[in-house]
């Protein structure tokens, strides 16, 4: 034994305890860690897959290639975590074999379970069952860690689905709203509405808890490929500040305010979560990014739907703006991030920055019966 392998051991047991403190903080913890390892991975894969999807201008096509990121940043995740094991063990066991072939032989034949290697004395014993149960627990946590994203993602994906027929697909917040003009009486509208704002309030807090806690849900993305967790929760809270400052009087003032307040929470927290800056007190009167034009189109979009206005668009964008400029930046960043679907009032993205319009059914309204 000499001091190169005597550091080297000690390097090792640092290894071994710094991957471990980021699988219990990654896997086991459950609240927002900012694991830096995790993050690394994360980024790595998403750089892989910017550089493959970089010529794809087509979003389903893109879209059909980013539905594996996730499982791939999960397998790759678990594959570093298991490196890493294994070069900790390996130089932990350097000074206690004959040779670096021993000991990588014995920190692999632990940590998998294999036993084609075994100990010849105490130290050797102890060092390889440490691997060994390490092996075991680290993969039997990535087992169990799965259940528990899929039934956030389930949950999730349960109000994106039940969306479409509110605010089409891809979603739109003036979508939303003149939609509403349809299959509802005015005594009806509150009612239904302050329902549809109370059910996305827990839904937002639902998404900001699992969210923020295991980031890696913010790489899944929905079945339908025009549809996106991130967009629908946009355009309520878009649709949430339009009513309130184009029809203060008949909006349902208090259920949209505390969406709209819950929505930008949960934004803020999953945002800060994935490594994006979001200003927590932004300026009210501060500049929007969405253009005018933009603006003014759906204003026209609800108009056409015969919503009830009762401020002209010029009077209701102050209050409108008040609203959005807490989530804007922020909503813009991580659809940037996630390449979500271009939906209107979602920002830029990397490779294609065309908007797409809500899809609408076609008129399929029968033929009155005519008697003869």
């Amino acid at each position: 034994m000499t001091w190169i392998h005597v550091v080297g051991a000690v390097a090792g047991g640092v290894l071994v305890l710094l991957t471990a403190r980021s699988v219990v903080n990654t896997l086991v913890v459950p609240r927002r860690t900012n694991d830096r390892l995790s993050r690394g991975v994360d980024l790595a894969v998403d750089a892989g897959y910017r550089l493959i999807t970089r010529r794809m201008s087509d979003f389903p096509s893109r879209d059909r290639r980013l539905a594996s990121q996730a499982s791939t940043t999960l397998l790759v995740q678990l594959a570093t975590w298991l490196l890493l094991f294994f070069a900790g063990y390996a130089l932990l066991l350097r000074p206690l074999s004959d040779s670096w072939g021993t000991a990588l032989a014995q920190a692999g034949s632990s940590m998998f379970t294999l036993g084609y290697a075994g100990p010849s004395s105490p130290a050797l014993t102890i060092v390889d069952y440490l691997a060994a149960a390490t092996g075991l627990v680290v993969v039997a946590l990535q087992v169990g860690y799965l259940p528990t994203l899929y039934a956030a993602f389930n949950r999730r994906e349960t109000e994106v689905t039940l969306l479409t027929s509110r605010a089409g697909i891809p979603a739109w917040g003036p979508e939303v709203l003149a939609r509403t003009r349809f299959g509802f009486t005015e005594q009806d509208e509150g009612a239904v509405m302050d329902a549809f704002y109370l059910d996305w309030e827990r839904w937002a807090a639902d998404v900001a808890e699992s969210h923020a806690n295991y980031p890696i849900l913010t790489r899944f993305r929905s079945p339908e490929p025009l549809s996106s967790w991130l967009v629908g929760l946009v355009a309520v809270l878009d649709s949430a500040a339009l009513w309130m400052a184009v029809s203060p009087g008949t909006a349902p003032q208090v259920q949209a305010r505390l969406c709209l307040r819950m929505g930008f929470t949960a934004l803020r927290s999953i945002a800060e979560a994935v490594g994006i800056e979001a200003d927590r007190d932004p300026d009210p009167d501060g500049v929007l990014q969405l253009s005018e034009a933009e603006y003014l189109a759906g204003i026209a979009r609800m108009e056409t739907a015969g919503f009830r206005m009762e401020r002209t668009a010029l009077q209701a964008f102050p209050d409108f703006r008040g609203w959005r400029v807490n989530y804007e930046a922020v909503a813009y960043a991580l659809a940037w991030r996630t390449e979500a679907v271009p939906a209107p009032w979602t920002g830029p993205r990397r490779t294609n920055n065309l908007s797409m319009p809500p899809l609408r059914p076609a008129n399929r309204t029968p033929t009155p019966y005519v008697p003869e």
